[in-house]
């Protein structure tokens, strides 16, 4: 772990001085190395950008990026402490702390962040949303900016909206069988609405640029309204929520409606208004897709309900529910293969009982171990489970006669041969994609 840092005095802009211009003094400040840094603690700070006895702040935060970008982070973390600056990259769903920075060099990093986002650097008590482009290799990377002051200082959040989603098929995303089946049944149709719900960070935007990507041709029009855009698809119009400007999910679909759309993606159902207007676009020949934040598939229904949709529109215009979760893919050049046994099974019982059930004593699976090109965590990118509801005749009648009853949604769809998320978890355990302690951890009990 590296410290960086020597006492600087406190940096503020001057007062003339306009918003958009950094002064000499925080652009440059003493680099003060450890007295017994090694070699490599010397190489890990040149390639952060201490290459002698100062550290330009706009290469630091250029280097920090493109070295997040590097080990395919998603987000950067950049914490004040009481005595330091801790940097954290999150990388496969988990943070990890990569930098320490000495709480002298705070608040001229802070203030460079802020310069760059175009957001108020007289500011410090209020939270603040921003965006910064970086250019590396000749390729633009768009970053979104969260600060928000907290007890130690103002926290940085730089989320990183790359390109490689639109990359994926659903098969790469761990979709297939019956789940996949069903998934192109329902982008084939020419007007409904197709959800995918889950958690903050389980994929659910990645899933549904990619079904995009498949039906983006010339001969239909594509929008998508979102906060942020994630990715920049060609030949997909992209609209970017604007609240200052009233350019809400809400009043986006409106418009997006006039403009003769065939496919609609709303980034995030998030009030009755939008559940309202995405509804009734589904009703009226569009296809619309959108995300939602509910556990499972089933208790979606009812999520609408709540919302203030009429279970009988919901009934015609739903064609699928797909939860998610995202699990951390074992690392193929050292995970270990070992039999289970009923010890084993029992240990995760005491956890997982609905788990425990799905185990066969002497199966063969893998677990994590650790190597140079995981970094030690075992783990080397992540896949998604998923839970993929179609919904049938049998399903729409059981919405319109009772469209809060989630257990006779859920009965129904077992019949029909739902697969849940804990289900699909065991069975890319048995093929030796995922852990066991990786399946406990992203995957809820079923009630």
């Amino acid at each position: 772990m590296l410290t960086i840092g020597k006492r600087m005095p406190k940096i503020e802009p001057k007062k003339n001085e306009p918003e958009d211009v950094v002064s000499v003094a925080t652009e440059e400040v003493s680099l003060d190395l450890l007295k017994n840094a090694s070699e490599i603690a010397q190489e890990q700070i040149e390639s952060i950008g201490g290459t002698t006895s100062t550290v330009n702040f706009g290469e630091l935060l250029d280097r920090i990026v493109k070295d997040a970008l590097q080990e395919k982070a998603s987000d950067i973390h950049i914490e004040p402490g009481e005595h330091e600056v801790v940097i954290r990259y999150r990388v496969d769903g988990m943070l990890r702390e990569v930098l320490k920075l000495e709480k002298e060099l705070e608040q001229a990093l802070v203030f460079k962040v802020k310069i760059n986002s175009k957001l108020r650097t007289d500011e410090h008590f209020a939270p603040q949303d921003g965006r910064i482009r970086f250019t590396f290799d000749g390729k633009n990377i768009d970053t979104r900016i969260s600060i928000l002051p907290t007890t130690k200082g103002e926290k940085i959040v730089i989320r990183l909206l790359t390109s490689e989603g639109n990359a994926y098929d659903l098969e790469n995303l761990g979709i297939v069988d019956r789940e996949l089946a069903v998934i192109k049944k329902s982008y084939q149709k020419p007007y409904g609405m197709i959800l995918a719900v889950g958690p903050t960070g389980s994929g659910k935007t990645t899933t549904l640029y990619s079904i995009l990507k498949i039906l983006n041709s010339r001969e239909v029009n594509i929008t998508t309204v979102e906060d942020p855009v994630e990715y920049d698809i060609p030949g997909i119009n992209h609209v970017q929520i604007n609240n200052k400007a009233d350019l809400t999910f809400a009043n986006g679909l409106r418009a997006i409606l006039r403009q003769d759309p065939n496919i609609v993606m709303i980034g995030e159902i998030r009030d009755n208004e939008t559940a309202r207007i995405a509804i009734n676009a589904a009703m009226t020949g569009h296809l619309v897709l959108s995300t939602l934040h509910t556990n499972d598939s089933v208790t979606t229904v009812p999520r609408l309900v709540d919302m203030g949709v009429e279970p009988f529109l919901l009934a015609s215009t739903l064609n699928v529910i797909i939860a998610q979760r995202l699990a951390r893919k074992l690392c193929e050049k050292c995970k270990e293969k070992y039999n289970i046994t009923q010890k084993n099974i029992d240990e995760v019982k005491e956890l997982r009982p609905d788990i425990s059930e799905l185990l066969v004593d002497g199966a063969t699976i893998y677990r994590e171990k650790g190597c140079d090109t995981c970094n030690k965590t075992g783990f080397k990118g992540r896949i998604g489970l998923y839970e993929v509801l179609e919904i049938k005749e049998s399903i729409r009648r059981i919405i319109i006669e009772k469209s809060s009853n989630a257990d006779d949604i859920f009965e129904s769809a077992k019949k029909d041969g739902l697969s849940l998320i804990v289900e699909d978890g065991v069975k890319k355990l048995k093929q030796g994609i995922i852990s066991i302690s990786e399946l406990i951890r992203v995957t809820a009990i079923k009630e």
